[in-house]
């Protein structure tokens, strides 16, 4: 998905969703900015790319680069929700001068990933994605929409989607991250289970002049729980040194 019409002033923002996810997981508005020319990415073997998915999170950062080439991308702010925000972080420590900013939600610098999910969705596909969507979304999200989000979930080549958090368990960059000096947003809900607070803590005392912002009662898909939430987040930090 692409919206154009932005202020020159400002770079592209690209958006990349997390495991088993699609593009449509970002708001409608962060989607649609006036002011900026965004592109919100379906990534390999999900949505409405082609497949084959990719098996690890460096392999993932290396379509954002084909991505951006094939645009002809100025620096661009990168932003990824969990599985999404290990490929932006990977890309910033591998090609940080291509970009402009980082946006970092419902992520970590590690993101260990229970042994039961990963066998399960080899063996129990059905159970373990249920599981999921009660991990991922906090009880008050609404029962049409949590079914929705299991049609989706479930809607994953299931060996793509093991493969997702497969690549999830496999990344650790904990000891790279300080490294970073990209401006820096990084947002996570309070009720997140699945990537807890403690991690976007932890990212934001380890990059340097980053911010951390949190959504009060969101989980760990704070931007559809809470999209109007988020949106004036990441709204906000962009004006505040993308244009100022």
């Amino acid at each position: 998905h692409k919206a154009r019409g932005g202020d020159s002033r400002r770079p592209p923002l690209l958006l990349v969703h997390g495991a088993g996810g699609h593009h449509l997981h970002w708001p409608p508005p962060l989607r649609r900015l006036p002011t900026t020319d965004v592109y919100a990415l379906d990534l390999p073997g999900h949505g409405q790319s082609a497949g084959p998915g990719r098996t690890t999170v460096a392999d993932y950062a290396q379509v954002i680069g084909a991505f951006a080439d094939a645009l002809a991308l100025p620096p661009f702010v990168l932003a990824g929700h969990s599985m999404g925000g290990a490929i932006a972080l990977t890309f910033a420590l591998t090609a940080g001068k291509r970009l402009a900013g980082l946006i970092l939600v419902g992520t970590g610098a590690r993101l260990r990933v229970n042994a039961a999910i990963l066998t399960g969705l080899q063996s129990s596909f059905d159970t373990t994605t249920a599981q999921l969507i009660d991990w991922m979304y906090t009880p008050a999200f609404p029962a049409k929409q949590r079914a929705q989000a299991l049609a989706h979930l479930r809607a994953n080549d299931p060996q793509t989607l093991h493969d997702d958090f497969a690549a999830c368990d496999a990344f650790d960059v904990r000891n790279a991250v300080a490294a970073l000096t990209l401006p820096t947003l990084v947002i996570c809900g309070t009720a997140d289970v699945m990537t807890p607070v403690k991690l976007s803590e932890t990212l934001q005392q380890a990059i340097a002049g980053s911010q951390l912002h949190l959504i009060e009662g969101a989980g760990h898909m704070a931007m559809i729980e809470q999209p109007a939430a988020v949106m004036g987040v990441i709204e906000r930090w962009l004006v505040s040194w993308l244009v100022s």
